[in-house]
């Protein structure tokens, strides 16, 4: 009987978090900022009808970077999870931190126990009634989960954006103000030059009623570049 090649678990653990790196590595980035009336969040993405970005439930939504399909069914997932938990108790029960651990919980059972781990991260926002109650949260491919503050970059050259965001961003900006840095810090970084009707843009504006979700049109971000 031929024995089965042996790996040990940390050179296999080290294997699976290398190749999900660089699956997620060679995906177009998202930026997520806290402006003064919510969140941002927006990237490179030329496709109209493949969203990288999405609601969730009334005041949450979802940001994913790497593979489309397995960021789209934690997408698709996390809704039905949502409507679930807000039929059954109340809507405000529905919040960003109890997606998130659902979604780590997730990633960390395939990372650790199927052949190949998903190629993505994704980034929850919950937007509150008051800036302080802004609510981030960053998943990873092996299930970590992070609370971010006030902004957070997720896809190719990763830290390269999150240096110059450090650097630019002082405070909560308006809405434009976050647009126009998101996208200059993003071409910037790739050295590459991207129109208004390839960037897909949402915010989670607190002004709005019930549902905060809502996308931004080309002729907005291109006017918030100007």
């Amino acid at each position: 009987m031929t024995m089965p090649f042996y790996v040990p678990p940390e050179q296999l653990t080290k294997d699976r978090a290398e190749f999900a790196r660089k699956g997620i590595a060679r995906g177009r980035p998202i930026i997520v900022i806290e402006y003064d009336d919510g969140v941002l969040l927006i990237g490179e993405n030329p496709s109209g009808s493949l969203h990288k970005t999405s609601e969730i439930y009334d005041k949450v939504a979802f940001a994913g970077v790497g593979r489309f399909n397995e960021f789209e069914m934690l997408r698709v997932a996390g809704i039905r999870y949502a409507d679930l938990k807000g039929y059954s108790y109340e809507r405000e029960d529905v919040t960003a931190k109890g997606l998130a651990n659902a979604y780590a919980q997730t990633l960390g059972q395939i990372f650790t126990h199927e052949m190949k781990p998903y190629e993505i991260e994704v980034m929850i926002a919950e937007v509150g009634n008051a800036p302080e109650d802004t609510k981030l949260y960053r998943i990873q491919f092996d299930g970590t989960l992070r609370d971010m503050k006030r902004f957070g970059a997720m896809g190719g050259m990763e830290e390269e954006l999150t240096e110059r965001l450090v650097e630019a961003l002082a405070d909560r900006p308006d809405l434009a103000t976050a647009v126009r840095l998101a996208t200059d810090t993003i071409e910037e970084v790739l050295e590459t030059t991207v129109g208004d009707d390839d960037w897909e843009a949402a915010a989670l504006d607190r002004n709005l009623g019930r549902r905060k979700f809502r996308r931004l049109t080309p002729s907005e971000i291109g006017a918030a570049r100007a």
